[in-house]
Formats: C-alpha cells, structure tokens, sequence
C-alpha cells in the first residue's frame, strides 16, 4: 500500500501594494480612469436642476420686489441708464444735458435729454446694453433699467447652484451654495441696481464654471481611451484640440471683458490653472513630462479657444462705437493719438474719412486709441481724488466701508409713514453692504482653502483661492484712486464656494461616523440660519424701507457704515 505524498504548504501570497495604493482607511486608491469616471457620475440631474431653478427662482422674487423704489438714480444708475438709453435710441452714448435726470424722472421723451456729442465713456458696452433691453421693455424708468440687472442677479444664483454641484458632487451643497450668494447683500442690492458689476460678476462665473466644466470633459476624454493610447509619447492628441467648454468659456470672457475691463485678471489666472489641470490630467494618466508637454497639446488649445475667442468676442462688442467713430474722431479720440495729460481736453485730431476696407481699419484704429485714452483716464486720471465712500481694498473682505447708493434723511414724525416719537427722526437707505456672516465666515474659509489646497492637494480648493486671489489682490495696485469695496462681488463666488466646500468638509461622507457628521451638519445648519437672519436683519437698508433713527443705527454696527 502506497501512502500519498504529504501536501505542499501554500506559498505565501504576493505582499500587497503599499503606500499611496491604499487610502488612510486601507480602502484602495482608484485609478485616474477610476477617478475620471467618477466625476462623470454625478446625483438624479431632474433633482439637481429642478433644486437649482426653484433657488433661482426665489432669488428673482425677491429681487423683484419694489424694484421701482427708490424712485430716483441710484449712485452711478446715472450714469450707466442714461448710457443704456442712448445705446437704445442712437447706437452710441451721448453726453446728457444738465437736465437729463430731472427731465427723465418726470416722464419726458428724449427731447432735452442728450446733447448731439458723444459721451467719453470709461467701460465697454455689453452691460450697458444688458441695461438697454430691460429699457426697452419696460420703459425708460428705475423698473426699466433695473430689471435686467435683477434677472442676470437671480441667473447668477442659478449658474452658482451649478457650479457649486458640479465641484463638490453635491446637490445639496449646490443649493446651499445658492441660497447663500442669494442671501448675500453685496449680491442682492447690486441684483436691484441698473450698475455693471452685477454683469461681468456673473459672465465671470460663468466662464470660471466652463473652464472647471472643460476639467471634467477633458479627463472623461482620457478615460474613454485605453492605458497605452493614453500613456504614449506625448499623449493623445486627436479629439482633444477642439474643447467645447472651454469655447463656451472664451465667449464668457469675452462678453466680462466687454463689461469692465477687471475681468482680464482672473482670465489669466484660470488660463494657467486651465493648462496645470490638463498636464495633471495627462501626468496622473501616464505620460511623462506632462507639463511641459501639455504646453503644446494642451496649452495653445486652450489659448485659442479662452484668449483668441475672448478677444473676438470683446471687440464685437464695440460694434456700436465702430459704426459711429466718426463721432468719437471728431469729438474724442482721434485716428491720430496724442496722449492725454491731466487737465487737458482730449485729443481731437482727426483724418480724412476713408472707403471701403480703410475706412475698417481706421474704425479699429481709432478704438485702439480710444483704448489707449481710457488706460489713461483709469490709471492717471483719477490718482488723488478722493469719495466719501472710497476705501482701501486691503479691507474688503471685512465689510471695511459700505458704499451708500441712496438716502432719504430728516422725515418728521407724523409724516410718510414716520412713527418716531418726538425729537426724532426717520430715513430711508440704501446701502451696499454684504452679509457679515458670510464674509466673515468666507475668511475663516479661504484660510483652510489655502491649507487644504496646498496640503491635501485637493484641486477644489484651489478653485476658490486663485478666484478669490485673482478678483480682489490686483485692487491693491490702485488704492491711490477711489475704489469701492462693491467690486468684490466678483470675488463672492469664490467666498461662497470656500463655505460650502468647508462645510462639506465638517459634514464628511456617508461612511464616516455618524457623530462626526451630526456635529458637521449641525455647525454648517447653525451656520446657515445665522447668514439668513442676518439677511433678515439688514433687509430694510438693502430696500429703502422706512426706519426710525435707532433702528437705523441698530444695523450700522460700526461708525465706517455710516
């Protein structure tokens, strides 16, 4: 009888990958294809877009209301409705008589209203003409030039729903995200106000949102495809020079640019970040010197689509002032520049008309000197001047100085309304001054935005650092001018983009444990309630409501609001 031969041991199994294989929680770390499929993947889109639009369309009801109150121009409303007209009626701004205020306020038609001169306009022309179309529907009055600011306002609050879901893969996030910068006074009263920062506010966000929307298509591109079409040589190339988002984004830089100039910065700033995330994308797929790399494949693409377009897209919008240079030759700029000096008229040297293809070119020449006139006005003109509510730019993201847009002072008790007891007095005002519980939360939140973009590495953050970083430290190169803290609103995306994504952080995922997520989710609730009692609060100065003289003061926390 044979006995069988003893069994063999089993031999050890393979050790497993260590390192950056597996996460802290021993979970294994998903490929970059894992990762761009992911974010491919995100919750039910009818929830999402039918959560976002019901956000957006409470931000227009409360926008609209009394939108016609005050019944007078608001701060600069003087000057940019009155542009907005002429645009309407003549195809470029005129200068407006002495009258012009008075007469339109009583009703009048365009008789008495402009002079037949040109206006030397400082900012391009697309909000302007935002502002015109609300006119045009309704009327040459505060509804009528205000509306179009208060839809643009509640579409603002749509695309930060979008955006915010789209960073974070949360609907709820998203919403959160929205109600926020619906809450927010900065947002609200310039959502109430026939002014331009509202306008390229919103193009800005819009363009920032293509440009993380490209982010996403980009990678999806690259997961499409397998381990060695992506890995070798330089990459694919083929299927990734035409970026449909990143078109997108070029048009909504172009149409910022053609709001106010301030835009150019943080399109450079996102353009870099543009390239970085596509040499990432292709480093973190296999290829080798990515960034340098990505430089051609990536890099010239994406500067044709933001740069080239942008720039396509922003003289277009001079279409009114090119068909009517002539005007500004003879009047203003001049095909042949002389450079400004303060104190001195404008140049207006002119030349003999031309035909045909030159008299194209001697349109775009003009307006590149009229370019050049405006550069100057804005950074030599104004060095010195002083405004009641200019502040330093250094103090903004902490409410530093409010700007007031109007004021109705001295109502006696016993008149309009006015049931302060004797000896006092009422006012109406309106005062353009942001939510204290979300900027001063947004700070405590850009400093762990700066701490979990830098040590984490998690791109989303840095989202929120360099939109922030690119819309308010390049003011601090003209503090010598008046300023006004009213410019941040396009850094207030940003500010809320860094809330929600702390608080994503304090609530954590579904698998955490559930005490931490309590806590988490009663911190941001608490935090949440705060900023809308607060936009409860400062309600009646951001709506011209009747106030007595200690309610006033009630609100005006610091002696620099007044």
């Amino acid at each position: 009888m044979t006995t069988a031969a003893p069994l063999e041991a089993p031999s050890p199994a393979p050790p497993e990958r260590v390192g950056l294989s597996r996460t802290a929680t021993g979970r294994p770390v998903p490929s970059a294809w894992d990762r761009a499929r992911a974010r491919m993947r995100l919750e039910d889109p009818v929830v999402g877009w039918t959560a976002c639009i019901a956000v957006a369309l409470l931000a227009l009801g409360l926008r609209l209301w009394h939108l016609g109150t005050p019944h007078v121009f608001e701060f600069d409303e003087t000057y940019y409705a009155k542009d907005a007209w002429s645009l309407l009626n003549f195809g470029y701004e005129r200068d407006g008589t002495a009258d012009a205020n008075k007469l339109i306020l009583d009703g009048t038609t365009l008789h008495g209203v402009f002079k037949d001169s040109p206006e030397m306009i400082v900012h391009p022309e697309v909000g302007k003409w935002l502002i015109a179309l609300g006119i045009k529907a309704f009327g040459m009055d505060p509804f009528g030039w205000r509306v179009s600011a208060a839809v643009v306002g509640s579409l603002m609050v749509l695309v930060m729903c979008r955006f915010a879901r789209r960073i974070t893969g949360s609907t709820m996030l998203g919403v959160v995200a929205g109600l926020l910068l619906a809450f927010d006074g900065l947002q609200f009263v310039l959502s109430r106000l026939a002014l331009l920062d509202i306008f390229v506010a919103f193009f800005v966000l819009c363009g920032v949102h293509c440009i993380v929307a490209d982010r996403d298509w980009h990678r999806g591109r690259l997961a499409r495809l397998t381990p060695t079409q992506v890995s070798h040589g330089w990459g694919p190339v083929r299927g990734l020079l035409f970026r449909p988002w990143l078109l997108a984004g070029g048009v909504c830089w172009g149409l910022a640019l053609g709001t106010k100039w301030e835009a150019i910065y943080p399109l450079g700033a996102f353009g870099l970040l543009c390239w970085v995330w596509s040499a990432g994308a292709r480093r973190s797929f296999g290829v080798r010197w990515a960034l340098p790399k990505a430089v051609l494949t990536d890099g010239v693409p994406a500067f044709v689509h933001l740069v080239l377009v942008a720039g396509v897209v922003y003289t277009a919008t001079w279409t009114g002032w090119l068909m009517h240079a002539n005007q500004y030759e003879e009047h203003l700029s001049a095909t042949q520049y002389t450079h400004y000096q303060g104190g001195k008229d404008w140049p207006t040297r002119t030349e003999p008309d031309a035909s045909g293809l030159g008299e194209v070119t001697q349109s775009l020449r003009s307006l590149w000197y009229y370019h050049q006139d405006v550069y100057t006005f804005h950074t030599h003109f104004l060095n010195g001047s002083t405004h009641t509510y200019a502040s330093k730019p250094s103090g903004w993201m902490f409410l530093n100085r409010p700007v007031g847009v109007a004021a109705d002072t001295g109502i006696k008790p016993g008149t309009r309304g006015c049931g302060a007891p004797a000896g006092s007095d009422c006012l109406r005002q309106v005062l353009l001054l942001g939510n204290p519980t979300i900027w001063w939360g947004g700070c405590v939140a850009l400093l762990l935005a700066c701490a979990m973009w830098v040590g984490a590495r998690d791109w989303r953050w840095g989202v929120a650092v360099v939109g922030v970083a690119s819309t308010w430290l390049p003011w601090l190169q003209y503090d010598d001018r008046p300023i006004f803290s009213y410019y941040m609103i396009v850094a207030l995306p940003f500010v809320v983009l860094a809330l929600v994504l702390a608080m994503g952080t304090l609530i954590g995922s579904g698998r955490g444990p559930s005490f931490r997520r309590t806590v988490g989710v009663v911190v941001s609730g608490a935090f949440f309630v705060l900023a809308l009692a607060n936009f409860a609060w400062f309600w009646p100065i951001w709506t011209n409501q009747l106030l007595t003289h200690g309610e006033w003061l009630d609100r005006i926390w610091f002696s620099r609001w007044i």
